[in-house]
């Protein structure tokens, strides 16, 4: 089963510019150590590389210590069997495997190389890899064909002493069982009893096959092409499958489904019909896996089993069995405790771990960021969410107590409370809930308004929102450079946009009626008023969701903020009784800072800044953070003293006065506000740690701050993002590229912000 983190369809032109763009392909080397200076340079190479040179030899373990041996994984393929291509190639498997490794990087912090092999010969391909092992913590073999996979695998577990595993296998394996653990326990079954028809015998049927017997289901017929796979069979039969062939009388697909508890299918499209599902037992679990499309899809069987169990590898269906779950959080336990392999006793930990974790109550921080919806364990959830920030501490973690048990964990650790606290302190989890929030845009699409329809951007962006199953764009320009723009781009069925002209748009009469009601006693004549209508598509774009005709609006490419946000006030108003404000938001690899109010108000009063920090609070929570905030300013607690520092001490009395429940403290500096080191000279600060929330004096400093930390700082910069206002509405700065742009269209209907 493909890794699929909520993909749809993207054009060609799309998926080819997302690679070429900037450095071409997806992965670079970053030094993880200073190289400033000659001693930097003498103490990295030559003569002070001699020292750990010296060690490793005299002990091979302590590679583990001065090299990134310990969390490098070579991701290997030969391109015989890439993705559903078939054999393209080793050259064609790049970037699949490129975008491989950086899974790893994304979800377990995980260091991966791509290594693509041209070659078909088994005996080749097991040499190359075998010779290896010193580079590596661990080999991930991906898209290599059967049964070739089956003897390499095999092999290379034989002779290697780190841990090899085939994804492709494995993988949908493990999220397959851990899938099985819970529609079993919905519909009061026990593993040993119940029959199984698996259909496909590729390497992740007899995968699947194999570790659901270790889980003890005893009774599985297995068919191919050529239909069950029995005892005395002969035709088209290999070792692989004879271990599988079953004792039975049924011949095709059809008479085995007949009384069947458990499908699991990884063929291919329409291979099982509706009288084949109705003819399964009472309550049926379905796991229908081909890729891209299943064997049947979840509304065929409800049509004809109202109480069937239904798993899909599909984003777009409830019960993903998504390998992403699975190999970057294995891969992690493995290699923490230097396991010397990957064996079944850690296969069926990890499966365990997520059934037990997808029958958790999912925190109010993961609900926030799917857009509230409630995601409890039941007969649509019984496989966790890929972006489940807790996946990071529960499966490593499971993994690593399973190598040390059965014996091959070389370095086993004794505090498993202290690895959890390690295990979350990897991983940003707003990088998780903002991955949520995309998966809740493809569940509850809405219409977006561009409000810049004829910029090449803008347009890159509503493609890429429409394509993926986002929403509908709302396109606001000419219709003809906006259809050439598209055509340009390779869209081949322009008709599918939606385009809005202000200047002829049978909607204006309406809007001018809207507007001129708004606006007549604040100095705009009707004339004046239907030229902002005709000519200003601010104005257009921001009156299609005033009025209802789109649910939120996206702009900014063209003019700065302030003259956009001005046009937009004169259709909008903020939320009754609060400050519209704006947020950045500096997303780093293990935390993300906040950073109010850097857009709207130039001198915020002590209630205003009271207000934008109980705001930001609110986005930060959704979005997982424990918040911290910090009213910043040159002066620490009155040193030195100075005439701008009443607010900052009024906002923090304001919140003692409403006795909110998250910390805050000022005002303080930013080194106080984020050095432990400097904090220490302060020990009365309310603060347990580092802010993280930062709410600045004034607009000056936080513009200024936010921008300088967008063009110098490491990790990645979100907003400009307008909080408080009446409907759904971004500013994206002039310089965002379309992804931004997707970006903030989806915040800005998911729930995060608004």
């Amino acid at each position: 089963m493909a890794e699929d983190t909520g993909s749809g369809q993207v054009s060609d032109r799309e998926a080819l510019l997302f690679h070429s763009m900037g450095k071409p392909g997806k992965l670079e080397i970053v030094a993880t150590k200073p190289m400033a200076t000659q001693r930097d340079l003498s103490l990295a190479y030559s003569p002070g590389v001699a020292v750990p040179v010296l060690a490793i030899a005299a002990d091979p373990e302590t590679a583990y210590d001065y090299t990134a041996k310990g969390n490098l994984v070579a991701v290997i393929s030969n391109g015989t069997a890439i993705l559903g291509l078939g054999n393209l190639g080793a050259l064609a498997s790049k970037p699949v495997m490129e975008g491989k490794a950086v899974l790893f990087k994304r979800f377990a912090d995980i260091d991966s190389i791509d290594i693509e092999l041209a070659s078909e010969d088994t005996e080749k391909l097991i040499a190359a890899i075998e010779i290896m092992e010193p580079s590596f913590g661990g080999i991930n073999l991906e898209d290599i064909k059967a049964p070739e996979c089956f003897i390499i695998e095999t092999t290379l577990k034989e002779r290697m002493n780190i841990p090899v595993f085939h994804d492709d296998q494995h993988g949908t394996a493990i999220i397959a069982a851990a899938g099985l653990i819970n529609a079993l326990h919905l519909t009061g079954r026990t593993v040993a009893d119940i029959k199984m028809v698996v259909n496909g015998a590729g390497a992740a049927a007899i995968a699947c096959t194999e570790l659901m017997k270790a889980l003890g289901v005893r009774h599985v017929l297995m068919c191919d092409t050529k239909g069950v796979i029995f005892q005395g069979r002969t035709t088209g039969m290999n070792q692989w499958k004879s271990a599988h062939a079953a004792v039975t009388d049924d011949r095709t697909l059809t008479e085995a489904m007949r009384g069947a508890d458990v499908f699991l299918g990884l063929s291919q499209k329409g291979a099982v019909n509706a009288e084949m599902i109705a003819s399964m037992a009472p309550r049926p679990i379905i796991f229908a896996m081909a890729n891209p499309d299943p064997e049947i899809l979840p509304e065929e069987v409800a049509a004809v089993r109202q109480d069937a169990i239904v798993a899909t590898g599909r984003s777009d269906y409830p019960n993903q069995v998504n390998n992403v779950l699975c190999f970057p959080y294995l891969f992690r336990g493995a290699l923490d405790v230097r396991a010397t392999t990957i064996n079944e006793e850690m296969k069926l930990a990890a499966a365990n771990a997520l059934a037990a974790l997808a029958r958790e109550q999912v925190p109010d921080e993961v609900a926030a960021a799917y857009g509230g919806r409630a995601r409890s364990f039941g007969p649509e959830y019984i496989i966790p969410a890929p972006f489940d920030p807790r996946l990071i501490e529960r499966i490593p973690a499971a993994v690593a107590r399973a190598a040390m048990d059965s014996g091959v964990a070389r370095k086993p650790f004794f505090d498993e409370a202290a690895y959890r606290h390690q295990l979350r302190s990897r991983l940003n989890p707003t990088n998780a809930l903002l991955a949520g929030s995309f998966e809740i845009a493809k569940a509850r699409p809405k219409r977006v308004v561009f409000a810049e329809g004829e910029q090449e951007v803008v347009l890159r962006a509503a493609m890429t929102f429409q394509n993926l199953g986002y929403g509908t764009p709302v396109l606001v320009g000419r219709e003809q450079p906006v259809r050439e723009g598209l055509e340009a781009l390779g869209v081949r069925d322009i008709d599918a946009f939606e385009i809005h002209n202000s200047a002829v748009s049978p909607l204006v009469e309406r809007m001018v009626e809207f507007l001129y009601k708004r606006l007549q006693r604040r100095g705009h004549v009707l004339r004046d008023v239907q030229r902002l209508v005709n000519h200003e598509r601010n104005i257009f774009g921001a009156l299609l969701v005033e009025l209802g005709e789109a649910d939120a609006m996206i702009t900014g490419i063209t003019r700065n903020f302030a003259n956009t946000f001005r046009q937009i006030r004169q259709v909008l108003d903020p939320v009754a009784g609060h400050t519209p404000f704006g947020i950045h938001m500096h997303v780093g690899r293990s935390d993300t800072i906040f950073i109010a109010d850097t857009t709207v108000t130039e001198r915020p009063t002590a209630e205003q800044l009271a207000d934008i920090a109980e705001g930001t609070v609110a986005v930060a929570r959704k979005l997982g953070q424990d918040p911290r905030v910090a009213f910043l300013s040159y002066s620490n607690f009155g040193n030195p003293p100075g005439s701008y520092l009443a607010a900052l001490r009024d906002a923090v009395r304001l919140l003692d006065e409403r006795r909110v429940s998250f910390e805050y403290e000022g005002e303080m500096s930013p080194d106080v506000a984020l050095n432990r080191r400097m904090k220490a000279n302060y020990p009365f600060s309310r603060l347990s740690g580092p802010a993280n929330v930062l709410i600045m004096p004034g607009l000056q400093s936080a513009n200024i701050s936010a921008k300088l930390l967008r063009e110098l700082g490491g990790g990645k910069m979100i907003g400009p993002l307008l909080v408080n206002m009446s409907k759904a509405v971004q500013i994206a700065p002039q310089t965002a590229s379309a992804g931004d742009l997707v970006t903030m269209a989806v915040l800005a209907t998911s729930g995060v912000v608004r």
